[in-house]
């Protein structure tokens, strides 16, 4: 007698009815949504962890520093007394310096990692573009005059303003302006200029007259402890960091960064963000 073949079973194997059909869709959905709770959940303890770290690096880090840079410039000032030798003077003098730049590299390091991890406080508001300069040139204190640099501001007066954090937006000028003046040519200008550009966007461009970089290095820049020209034949100071914060903060309020520069020929950055 014949065998019945393996598709002869089929008429007999029960379907699934409408209601089951309905009830393992509803279980799938409830699992899915409970996968997605779930990733939620452990994303929001990752950001609170690097909340955490964050505070706890600066802290460690930033006191000390602020104890050797405050003590430091004490004993440079001889403010209870001579300190006898004049070496001593330059010494502590040397050693201040020293932890400013330390400082600036540790605030510089905790803010990329900030901004590479999401964690970030940004509270965006109208800032109008010229008052911003003005503030981010005089936090550059001393270093652009100590060379002769000059920072020129072209009229901004007619722009729109920026919806900008304002601490964001001059973190992004201050390291556009110490980067121009570090590069810039013993008694050279950087020139700051600010334009409307396709209606709702304002770029502003901060240009030096240093030596520039090849077009083909300008991705490079981007990326975090990356300089111009190789590390055995640079001559300026800095750990990099600069431009990829500027990257990254102006991306975190809706605009961006472009570069700009050819050997010999200067170097140009310009962020745009929205206008307000």
């Amino acid at each position: 007698m014949p065998k019945p073949a393996a598709n002869d079973a089929a008429p007999f194997a029960k379907s699934p009815s409408p209601a089951e059909g309905r009830a393992d869709d509803g279980a799938e959905q409830t699992q899915t949504l409970r996968v997605a709770a779930a990733r939620v959940r452990r994303r929001t303890a990752l950001d609170d962890q690097k909340r955490s770290f964050l505070r706890m690096v600066s802290h460690e880090l930033r006191t000390p520093l602020n104890a050797v840079i405050g003590f430091s410039e004490i004993i440079s000032c001889e403010l209870y007394g001579p300190l006898g030798a004049p070496q001593y003077k330059e010494y502590a003098e040397m050693v201040r310096q020293s932890g400013l730049k330390l400082l600036k590299l540790v605030n510089q390091i905790v803010e990329i990692a900030r901004l590479e991890g999401h964690v970030t406080d940004l509270d965006a508001g109208p800032e109008a573009v010229d008052g911003a300069v003005e503030d981010a040139v005089d936090q550059l204190g001393a270093d652009g005059p100590a060379r002769g640099v000059t920072v020129r501001m072209l009229d901004a007066a007619g722009l729109p303003a920026v919806l900008a954090d304002g601490r964001g937006l001059r973190t992004i000028l201050i390291n556009l302006l110490q980067n121009a003046v570090t590069h810039s040519p013993d008694g050279g200008e950087v020139v700051v200029s600010a334009r409307l550009a396709h209606g709702s966007m304002v770029e502003i461009e901060v240009r030096d007259q240093g030596e520039g970089v090849d077009s083909a290095d300008l991705v490079r820049l981007i990326r975090p402890f990356e300089q111009g020209g190789s590390t055995l034949t640079r001559s300026g100071e800095g750990a990099g960091l600069g431009l990829p914060i500027v990257d990254l903060l102006s991306r975190a309020m809706g605009g961006g960064l472009k570069l700009k520069s050819k050997r010999g020929e200067g170097f140009s950055a310009i962020v745009s963000l929205p206008a307000a």
